[in-house]
């Protein structure tokens, strides 16, 4: 069997694209979930990365979970309520954890459908773009589960609480153009556009301080559940670290000098 993920690194950005597409990339199996936490661990650990794309092979960005299974009682779906629990925390939960501590921010690709946990994995980057062929759909409900992989909490912090129920709980599609609409994607391109409008973002995140860039990221997702004074405090030690970098040197000095700068990560 082919890997469940192909990785592939040009310059300072990595592209992660699922690969199962004749299962139209599901992510609750085993393999998946350790391919994409390893992947994200050797990101982090490489200060040579800056930016991540995420993306589908085939026609699907992801069809979430494995329905199949679901109707077998096979895979992670099997055993007691007590046994799929922890199959659940063990298991395809690992993912948004991992992605949420991935230090590089991280764009979806979303090339095709996004349903159900497909869906939650997009809403899990920091930025997403569509192509105009892409659905999304909260679509548990309409299998008989909730959201399992943290959908309840991604979802209404990306498009708002009102849209983010109507979405989990009628379990209808929405297409490209409404994604847009509703703030769930920033950009919908054609599909032979998709990657490179991706790739030109990425770049555009790339050229900046790389661990500037990282504690921006961290920053940011701190501020989601910190008071304001908790996070003007964790602002003031970061910025403290900042001033004291040569990257910063080096961006006053090429803002200064009307060039472009050229960052190290020290």
């Amino acid at each position: 069997m082919s890997a469940p993920l192909l990785i592939a690194h040009d310059q300072h950005v990595t592209t992660l694209t699922l690969n199962r597409p004749d299962a139209r990339n599901p992510i609750s199996e085993p393999d998946v979930v350790e391919a994409l936490e390893e992947a994200i661990h050797e990101i982090n650990a490489d200060p040579a990365v800056r930016a991540v794309i995420l993306t589908g092979e085939g026609s699907a960005f992801s069809s979430g979970g494995n329905v199949k299974h679901m109707r077998d009682h096979s895979g992670m779906f099997a055993g007691s309520p007590s046994q799929l629990r922890k199959q659940y925390r063990r298991g395809i939960q690992r993912i948004p954890l991992a992605v949420w501590d991935l230090e590089v921010p991280i764009i979806a690709a979303v090339n095709g459908p996004a349903i159900g946990a497909g869906c939650d994995l997009a809403c899990m980057c920091d930025i997403r773009i569509a192509s105009d062929n892409a659905r999304f759909a909260e679509s548990f409900i309409k299998v008989g589960i909730i959201p399992g992989d943290g959908g309840a909490w991604l979802l209404p912090r990306v498009i708002g609480l009102s849209r983010a129920c109507e979405m989990a709980f009628t379990g209808d599609p929405i297409d490209a153009a409404t994604a847009l609409a509703w703030g769930l994607v920033s950009h919908v391109v054609s599909s032979d556009e998709l990657l490179p409008t991706a790739r030109r973002i990425a770049a555009r995140i790339a050229v900046n301080p790389p661990e500037v860039l990282r504690m921006t990221k961290r920053l940011i997702h701190e501020g989601l559940h910190a008071r304001l004074s908790d996070t003007l405090e964790l602002s003031a030690a970061m910025q403290a670290i900042c001033h004291h970098t040569r990257d910063h040197e080096e961006a006053v000095s090429a803002l200064l000098e009307k060039r472009t700068g050229v960052f190290h990560g020290n």
